[in-house]
């Protein structure tokens, strides 16, 4: 199989589920629309699952329904200390070091946050692109615009790519541009070709993928 990139999701991909760093953002989100749209906690909880199951974000529907800018938002909900949530993972470097393929990350959050995050955990310098929702036109992961446009930055076509998320709806729209895709800590569907516990995992992927047996 001739693979070019592997592209990497950020959050709770790079790193594990449990280090509340995805929780503060979620609690930014609820505080940001209580506040600006007037709501009470459980609202926003209701408008959050309807928007993230239309859109794939709060802030696509935001923006759809409600017109919102979204750089003040962006700018408050990833205004995180986030080394008070990673900290650097040796083992994560040695596996990046180890894939013979050129790397970069795509993120529904900004790719400001996603630098301070690469940072902390110490990956900051493995990757040769980094993307965020603003790189893409603001498009999310649930469309096939924001992985087409990457590919297009990236100067590559997504049957050359694998794709590493931990969001299995992020996943179907780089499946359907031909992108090999690995979920990881998930449940599979029929678009997920790969299913992994850990990121750390993925090596054994990519070297299945060059090596078939």
């Amino acid at each position: 199989m001739s693979l070019d990139f592997i592209i990497f999701d950020l959050d709770d991909t790079l790193y594990p589920r449990d280090t509340g760093l995805m929780q503060e953002i979620g609690r930014r989100i609820h505080v940001w629309v209580c506040e600006h749209l007037g709501l009470t906690w459980e609202e926003a909880v209701a408008l959050r699952r309807d928007y993230f199951r239309r859109y794939g974000t709060t802030l696509g529907g935001l923006m759809d329904k409600h017109g919102v800018a979204p750089e003040g938002y962006l700018t408050f909900v990833h205004d995180i200390p986030v080394g008070e949530f990673v900290e650097p993972n040796p083992a994560l470097v040695s596996m990046l070091d180890a894939l013979p393929l050129r790397r970069a990350v795509y993120t529904n959050a900004t790719s400001e946050y996603a630098r301070r995050v690469l940072g902390a955990i110490g990956v900051d310098g493995q990757f040769e692109r980094v993307f965020g929702i603003q790189e893409v036109d603001l498009y999310t992961k649930a469309s096939r615009d924001g992985y087409r446009r990457v590919l297009a930055l990236l100067g590559t076509r997504g049957p050359a790519c694998v794709m590493v998320e931990d969001t299995v709806p992020n996943l179907r729209a780089a499946r359907a541009l031909g992108m090999t895709t690995v979920l990881v800590d998930g449940e599979p569907a029929p678009w997920v070709d790969f299913a992994v516990a850990s990121v750390l995992d993925v090596e054994g992927v990519v070297d299945a993928l060059l090596h078939p047996a």
